[in-house]
């Protein structure tokens, strides 16, 4: 018996984006490797690439992501 089963059908309300193809999908059509979701709402999803590259901005500049010690070689 398998621990757990491979979803082949999507949920209604569950919204993906497909980096693959590119496009929204309601409930999971294409691999987990290739999908950011699930999201609430389709607008969500229509915009998971605009919220992936604030979220990277953010990260990039925060100060707590950087393990550069005072006095190292990366300090100018």
């Amino acid at each position: 018996m398998a621990l757990f089963k491979k979803r082949t059908v999507g949920k209604p309300g569950e919204w993906y984006y497909c980096l693959e193809h590119k496009k929204v999908e309601e409930g999971p059509e294409c691999p987990a490797k290739d999908r950011f979701g699930p999201y609430a709402t389709r607008a969500e999803a229509e915009h998971a690439m605009e919220t992936a590259r604030e979220r990277n901005l953010e990260w990039e500049n925060d100060p707590k992501w950087h393990d550069a010690t005072k006095g190292s070689a990366d300090e100018d």
